[in-house]
């Protein structure tokens, strides 16, 4: 498939650019459908919200509030409402408002404070939050706003009102493509190169996106998907063009011709690349052992990215491979290996000095590394999942305003109030039992609608706090109980408790599944128990780490500030679930693309120090490299306004960084030394019986000769011959390299003072080798050896035109 893109890159552009703006001219015009819903089958809240939606249908519509307070005198004064009445009315009568509940209307004497300073009203809209015309709310807050003086504040609260303050669509994606793109520069030393990644990401993300935006009109995907589904899509879109491309460019680098190195960078590294997405699929299907509808979207909306990307990354990387040709290296690249022929395959520089000290001090670096990332966990210890609302928005927004006005004059727990939905039967004495309960404000009973009792309770806590939470399970466990009567408590509050209670259940079961599936790839992939057992180590110990990173930052308090994130609060309940399929999907990726590079020295050699460090000399460049990108793409979702995306951001940069930089990079690799040969260990009985899956493919097939070839000799381990010019004189100190048909260095030797030369060989079949001597064009021939020594002298002439380009 890869040599088919190459060969008609022109048909597979045209294929994608056409389903590009094919899904975005649809998406365009049937719009979008999200919903969010936090129901939850089988609790209390959830119970009480159906009572509530049969009692009441007619309350449709997002309800947003308008709050203001003066310095002096109170709201009742006449120059005071001279500024907000008339407000009021014309909001009312915009198009779009379906009513108005004014604090100086006949029953509005409760939404003034005690003290008389602050008061509010509310503004219910015909639609819900996601469907109020943005132009519509723009005027409410304007109109509103207008009315404020000297002495006298305005602010605004709700849903709704939270939309006039996001960012740009689309700010947090191009900050980090931007981001990404300098990292690539910096990586590859092309323009062009650079490009690559970024446009298979940008076309894979697209087409995700609006395909998602389409399947919300069959189907419930609840908005934050998309922003899922962007931040989980750039990050591995950019990275898996990134392997692929990096393994062709040093393809070619090492004499191979571009369609060739394509094909085999498809081939290996595509390979990987295919397993990787699959795993991270995998992870976030993960998701619905939670059995909750809320997730559902998400899994869609994130593995449809993540199928695109690999698509992506397989089709259309190679066409655009074949239209850059050569270019794909920089004009310096290209200038050196036309001076001084195909590189070595041998790994340089920091990368494989590090690799050396790992497997020289394995047990120290293994002890540090172990130590950062139990340090950075301990925080996870006191983590508290519930929900983050209006009350952590940054101290400069209106609805944080709104949030502690409401706060200041009606109690901090009137921003969370309760509903205790009755079904049938007396409510008065539960009342009476409720307003006695410790924790309780405020109290009051609406008028009965279809035997349904809606009785509001305002706590004395807010909806964070702890004491809330105990108040709701007092609430259910002894005062209806005790009272008789048969009700259940609701409200915002009740349902994200329930959520965190749920996920809390259910998240060893999932964490169990993902871990399971983890590991029975890794094992059939590496043939190996102890390989997968390590990474699934490595795995909860990145987990652990990053939550408890987030956890400092996001309830401590830790530079929330600092980041313009907002206030400090508890963990967003269904963020566990979510970070973990994510998390554990992209640490696959590197587990995968680390030992697969590591299982194929292993498979050559049997030397498990040498797989080790060859291994992680290398990938840990590109691993590195690839985690950066990720971890620039994440962190810019702080940008999104959305505290959800913020905190999966930062919680995802984290993790990304603690396991590339740390596990990856010293904990993994050091673990390998210490295990030695164990590490590739499975039993006998266990290997007959596991399919065969080949993540990367051996690169030196041993391919049997053709008829010609073992005609002229049977088996052979050697290619030897002469180095000399065309007038026959010998050149000495001349570097011959023989290498695989993926570029990979088996043996490189001198030329003696004679010119002779002996390579080795590890099998018959097709290689490469390249030839290199001072003052002579370079040289690089495939060859195939048959099963007898083969002779091949190498003729250099100083006119000759360089043969690798």
């Amino acid at each position: 498939m890869a040599r088919w893109c190459y060969r008609h890159r022109l048909v597979v552009l045209i294929l994608w650019v056409g389903a590009l703006l094919g899904l975005g001219f649809t998406g365009s015009a049937a719009g979008t459908n999200y919903v969010d819903t936090f129901s939850l089958p089988n609790t209390d809240s959830t119970r009480a919200y159906d009572l509530m939606e049969k009692a009441f249908p007619e309350r449709s519509g997002d309800t947003d509030t308008v709050v203001w307070k003066v310095d002096d005198g109170t709201v009742r004064d006449a120059s005071v409402r001279s500024r907000i009445e008339p407000a009021l009315k014309e909001i009312g009568r915009m198009k779009g408002v379906g009513e108005v509940s004014s604090p100086y209307a006949g029953r509005g004497a409760a939404q003034i404070s005690e003290d008389g300073r602050i008061a509010y009203a509310q503004v219910t809209f015909k639609e819900q939050a996601n469907g109020v015309p943005k132009a519509l709310v723009e005027d409410v807050v304007d109109t509103a706003q207008d009315a404020e003086r000297a002495g006298l504040q305005v602010e605004l609260g709700g849903q709704a009102i939270t939309r006039t303050q996001e960012p740009p669509t689309g700010i947090a994606e191009t900050v980090g493509i931007l981001a990404a793109a300098v990292v690539l520069f910096l990586a590859f030393g092309s323009l062009y190169a650079m490009l690559l990644p970024l446009v298979v990401a940008i076309a894979a993300l697209g087409t995700g996106l609006m395909a998602t935006a389409l399947l919300s009109h069959v189907t419930d995907v609840p908005e934050v998907a998309p922003l899922l589904g962007s931040l989980i899509g750039l990050g591995v879109g950019i990275d898996y063009a990134l392997f692929i491309v990096t393994r062709h460019r040093r393809g070619i680098l090492r004499g191979m011709k571009p369609e060739e190195s394509a094909v085999t960078a498809l081939n290996t590294s595509g390979r990987a690349v295919l397993f990787a997405g699959g795993t991270v699929c995998i992870a976030l299907a993960g998701m619905l052992v939670m059995n909750m509808r809320f997730l559902d979207g998400v899994v869609v909306a994130t593995s449809l990215t993540v199928v695109l990307s690999v698509l992506a990354a397989t089709t259309l990387l190679p066409a655009l491979l074949g239209m850059l040709g050569m270019r794909v290296l920089s004009r310096r690249q290209r200038r050196r290996l036309a001076a001084a022929g195909p590189e070595p395959a041998e790994a340089s520089g920091p990368a494989a000095r590090w690799s050396v000290l790992v497997q020289k001090r394995p047990r120290a670096i293994a002890a540090g590394a172990l130590l950062v990332m139990t340090v950075l966990a301990l925080p996870v210890l006191s983590i508290r999942l519930g929900a983050t609302d209006q009350g952590n928005h940054q101290d400069s927004t209106t609805t944080r305003q709104a949030y502690d006005l409401l706060a200041e004059g009606f109690g901090p727990g009137f921003n969370g109030p309760l509903q205790v939905v009755v079904d049938g039967g007396d409510a008065d004495a539960l009342v009476s039992t409720i307003r006695s309960t410790d924790g309780v404000a405020q109290v009051a009973a609406a008028p009965p609608a279809r035997g349904i009792t809606v009785i509001q309770v305002v706590p004395t806590t807010s909806p964070q706090s702890e004491r809330t939470d105990q108040l709701i399970d007092r609430l259910r466990d002894d005062v209806i109980p005790q009272s008789g009567a048969t009700a259940h408590v609701g409200g915002v509050t009740a349902v994200f408790k329930d959520f965190a209670a749920v996920t809390g259940d259910r998240l060893p079961y999932f964490v169990a599944a993902i871990i399971s599936l983890g590991f029975l790839l890794l094992m059939v992939a590496f043939r190996s128990l102890v390989v997968p057992l390590t990474a699934a180590l490595m795995n909860l110990i990145a987990a652990a780490a990053s939550f408890g990173v987030l956890v400092a930052i996001f309830q401590w308090g830790w530079g929330t500030e600092l980041l313009g994130v907002g206030k400090e609060g508890p963990i967003t309940a269904f963020l566990p679930v979510i970070m973990l399929s994510l998390l554990f999907g992209l640490s696959m990726d590197y587990q995968v693309f680390l030992v697969s590079r590591m299982h194929e020295e292993w498979v050559h050699t049997k030397d498990n120090a040498r797989a080790v460090r060859v291994g992680l000399a290398e990938t840990s460049r590109v691993i590195n490299c690839a985690a950066l990108i990720m971890i620039c793409v994440f962190s810019a979702f702080v940008l999104s306004g959305d505290m959800e995306g913020a905190m999966a951001g930062i919680g995802l940069a984290a993790a990304v960084a603690l396991d590339a930089f740390i596990l990856r990079t010293a904990l993994v690799p050091a673990a390998m030394h210490l295990l030695g040969n164990s590490n590739w260990w499975l039993p006998a009985g266990l290997e007959k019986r596991l399919p065969h899956l080949a993540v990367e493919p051996r690169e030196e097939t041993a391919a049997e000769p053709p008829a010609d070839v073992a005609a002229d000799g049977g088996g052979s381990t050697v290619i030897h011959g002469f180095v000399r010019t065309p007038d026959g004189a010998p050149v000495e100190g001349a570097a011959l390299t023989l290498l695989s048909e993926g570029g990979r260095q088996l043996d490189r030797v001198t030329s003696l003072a004679d010119g002779s030369y002996i390579v080795s060989v590890p099998s018959p079949g097709p290689y490469l080798l390249a030839v290199t001597a001072e003052e002579h064009p370079s040289r690089a021939r495939h060859v195939l050896v048959g099963a007898e020594p083969l002779v091949y002298d190498v003729e250099l002439a100083e006119d000759e035109v360089d043969a690798v380009n």
